[in-house]
């Protein structure tokens, strides 16, 4: 991690480097490979994801003539395809929209819902809570998806292009195959146990009884049928129709195989639950930064309020003027002190009380910042402040620990030529989600409940995250959108990563807007991820060099973490151009596409 060289964010400057490669999917007619790159320039929109053969589907989609919107429900159909084990329409996530006409950031959340009937102790067994194990493999794990009404509403009410019309390319892909990569099998092979309980997932993800060869065509017809019917018929489909029932009967009564001896405990999901979901349209938080404007997804998810707390909480420090060490070490400490209030105060405001505003105050961020000192550690688990009544450098109450989350999520971020952006982070929680795959429908159930707390820490402590009837899981999930003073994008980005999601949107941007990094250089910096910990995880890069060294003089400690996150993001640059950038190394590089390189 080298020190950069700091630079203004209203020149929107890249490197020369950088603006040398441009990269645009094929034409949707030929079979030319799509070619794979972590940054491209260019002209008429761009798409970054993890994918290339997903990028491309939301660059066909803009070249015929769709907007940002059209082009990211196209994206995330594909990344369905290619990314299973990480999204798709058994799942759910959050949506993050500029709209360029009106200069506004508007978002859906699309999480996953508890059953109407789920209690508390949803996760209780004889009075002690599961194994996670044996809860993530079964249909208690199983919430309502959010994804299909979340493309249907972002559609509705931003998109010009049918759900049909976007959903072409992923049935394509899904009728004709895409190339399986080391990160396909390699996921595959980690799930391979908890796959084989399921025969329609064996059957499906492990052909012929064995892993996906790398290289191979990796095709799935019983998607693509699925894709059609969507698009044919619509999301109602899902909520109201027969692959609803499919879904309710396949958490009901888990399709196991007697013989794996596996106790795939059946869920509770009606299709009542089908009926009465819907994705929310709601205001996003907003955090003033270096005179930026920062907007991201609102509770339920902690992913706006704990990246916007601990921007407000770094707002006084100089991290342009900072040591490697000195930038890190605040940066760390801004999260251990966020992830603190995270784990008190969030949770699904319709049914808890959570002071968003409040928790997105400067003046409250003060009260915290004091606590961070340059030659000192904070000690984990730090007990969280009260937002309602800031007290300089107070904590109280007793802090609660992160919750475990699945780390293989997706993200994606797309541009138009009329300016607008999407952020949009979609999931089925951890890879592989819960194991199930809806009998001849071609798509895993999400094991998103089990972001629930399945009991609370302590039980004198109110726990905002335990289960409820139809009530939203915590989330980290963190789309982000940048804006300058005069409300025009600066940058859009955002990662998987379960509860990583947040260091890395945070470090990403502290890199890139402090640092002074290039986006794709900010993406691809070696992480650090403090979560109220008593350790800090860090990647090789910096768990292997001095810097690891130098901070531990002052008190820290870390843990080896081979991979945090896996982020991309678009930046707009003069007179129409926008940059898309991906990761070049993690989950195998991603794929950044525009839809006219530059010269």
């Amino acid at each position: 991690m080298r020190r950069p060289v700091v630079r203004k964010l209203s020149v929107l400057a890249v490197s020369a480097a950088v603006v040398s490669v441009g990269a645009a999917a094929p034409p949707a007619a030929t079979s030319e490979a799509v070619p794979k790159a972590p940054v491209a320039v260019g002209y008429g929109g761009a798409v970054a994801s993890v994918d290339p053969d997903a990028s491309a589907a939301g660059i066909e989609v803009l070249r015929k003539g769709g907007n940002a919107v059209d082009a990211a429900v196209a994206t995330a159909a594909a990344l369905g395809v290619t990314e299973p084990y990480s999204a798709g329409i058994g799942g759910g996530g959050y949506f993050v929209y500029y709209d360029a006409r009106s200069r506004t950031v508007h978002t859906i959340d699309g999480r996953e819902t508890a059953p109407l009937t789920a209690g508390s102790g949803l996760f209780l067994e004889d009075g002690k809570p599961l194994a996670f194990a044996d809860a993530v493999s079964s249909g208690l794990s199983v919430g309502t998806p959010g994804t299909p009404a979340t493309w249907q509403t972002a559609l509705d009410e931003w998109g010009s292009e049918r759900l049909g019309t976007v959903l072409q390319p992923a049935e394509r892909i899904a009728r004709d195959g895409f190339t399986v990569d080391d990160t396909f099998r390699s996921q595959t092979a980690s799930n391979e146990t908890r796959f084989r309980y399921f025969p329609d997932t064996a059957k499906l993800f492990l052909p012929g009884g064995q892993l996906p060869v790398v290289g191979s065509s990796f095709k799935n017809p019983e998607l693509a049928r699925t894709y059609e019917e969507l698009g044919r018929k619509g999301v109602g489909e899902i909520y109201r129709g027969d692959l609803g029932k499919d879904i309710v009967d396949t958490v009901n009564q888990p399709p196991v195989d007697p013989g794996s001896g596996w106790n795939a405990r059946p869920g509770k999901l009606s299709t009542k639950d089908l009926a009465a979901y819907g994705a929310k349209l709601q205001a996003p938080t907003k955090t003033s930064y270096r005179g930026l404007k920062v907007y991201s997804i609102a509770p339920s998810s902690s992913g706006g309020t704990t990246v916007g707390e601990a921007l407000n909480i770094l707002e006084k420090t100089d991290l342009s003027k900072a040591s490697e060490a000195q930038y890190l070490h605040h940066f760390v400490e801004a999260s251990r002190i966020a992830f603190a209030d995270r784990g008190r105060w969030v949770g699904d405001p319709a049914f808890e009380d959570v002071p968003t505003r409040q928790l997105l105050s400067q003046r409250y961020a003060d009260s915290r910042a004091c606590l961070i000192k340059d030659d000192a550690v904070l000690t984990s688990p730090l007990a969280p402040g009260d937002p309602r009544h800031p007290a300089a450098c107070g904590v109280g109450g007793t802090a609660a620990p992160t919750t475990y989350e699945g780390e293989n999520t997706t993200h994606l971020t797309v541009a138009d030529k009329w300016g607008n952006v999407v952020s949009y982070t979609l999931t089925i929680e951890q890879t592989g989600g819960s194991a199930m795959t809806v009998p001849g429908r071609g798509f895993l159930l999400n094991n998103e409940l089990t972001d629930f707390s399945f009991a609370p820490a302590n039980p004198a402590v109110h726990d905002p995250n335990l289960p409820g009837p139809g009530k939203r899981p915590r989330s980290s999930i963190s789309p982000t959108i940048v804006l300058d003073r005069h409300n025009k994008p600066v940058v859009a980005l955002g990662s998987p990563g379960g509860a990583t999601i947040i260091t890395t949107v945070l470090q990403t941007l502290t890199e890139f807007v402090d640092r002074g990094l290039p986006l794709v250089d900010a993406i691809a910096a070696p992480r650090a991820s403090q979560r109220n910990a008593a350790k800090t995880e860090l990647e090789p890069a910096l768990y292997n060099g001095d810097l690891r060294t130098q901070l531990e003089a002052i008190g820290h400690s870390f843990t080896l973490n081979p991979e945090i996150g896996a982020a991309t993001g678009v930046q707009r640059l003069p007179n129409g151009k926008w940059l898309a950038a991906a990761e070049t190394v993690r989950r195998g590089g991603g794929s950044a596409l525009v839809v006219d390189p530059a010269p």
